[in-house]
């Protein structure tokens, strides 16, 4: 999969929060963007998942451009911002209500992401009872779950402890072997650092590329 994005803008009213962004993203590398909270790396991450139109520039998906054909992206799946699930269902029951929408997976593949990504034991509680942590590991595990091309993950470690915030990268290692496309954004460059085969720096909607990256061993 090759994800290339063409001189692409992006204005709300009078104010341009992405300016003329260019960059080639392909399967089996991870991508970060790094930024402080406003600089346009979530706008860009919308744009790639068609939930936003570029003002100008276009989004190509192998060649073809989905927004102009409005479709969602091939194979992806994403967490931008914050995960939001139904509070009075457990963990694993908004799995299972997502997985039901394209019936792709059954209970095993969703209890075997549960136990990788850490909730086993929290998979039957409510989610308005979930930490902040717990939350973040669901909205991980539905990115994860239906074995998608594609995926991105907006401030993947926020809220996650030091051990879990490892688990995660490991996770993220062993799919980029299995030739996956992933993009992390993030506030925090040390977080990409250990991970990313390339990073974007994002000031102001202005996107730099930053220099190579040291992969974790």
């Amino acid at each position: 999969m090759k994800i290339e994005i063409k001189n692409v803008s992006k204005k709300f009213k009078d104010i341009e929060v992405l300016k003329n962004v260019s960059m080639t993203l392909e399967s089996g590398h991870i991508y970060g963007f790094v930024g402080h909270n406003g600089s346009g790396k979530t706008v860009l991450l919308k744009l790639i998942c068609a939930f936003l139109e570029p003002t100008t520039g276009e989004i190509l998906f192998d060649g073809e451009n989905i927004i102009k054909n409005k479709k969602y992206p091939p194979s992806t799946r994403a967490l931008i911002e914050r995960p939001s699930f139904i509070s009075e269902l457990s963990g694993k029951e908004n799995l299972e209500l997502l997985a039901d929408i394209q019936k792709k997976i059954g209970e095993q593949e969703i209890e075997e992401t549960i136990k990788k990504v850490g909730l086993e034991e929290e998979k039957d509680k409510r989610y308005y009872k979930y930490s902040l942590g717990m939350k973040q590991k669901l909205g991980i595990a539905q990115v994860l779950m239906e074995d998608p091309e594609i995926l991105i993950l907006d401030e993947p470690f926020n809220g996650l402890d030091e051990e879990s915030a490892k688990n995660i990268r490991n996770i993220l290692l062993e799919e980029k072997k299995k030739n996956k496309l992933i993009i992390l954004a993030t506030h925090i460059k040390e977080d990409m650092e250990v991970l990313c085969d390339e990073m974007y720096k994002f000031n102001d909607g202005v996107v730099t590329k930053e220099e190579e990256s040291v992969e974790l061993l």
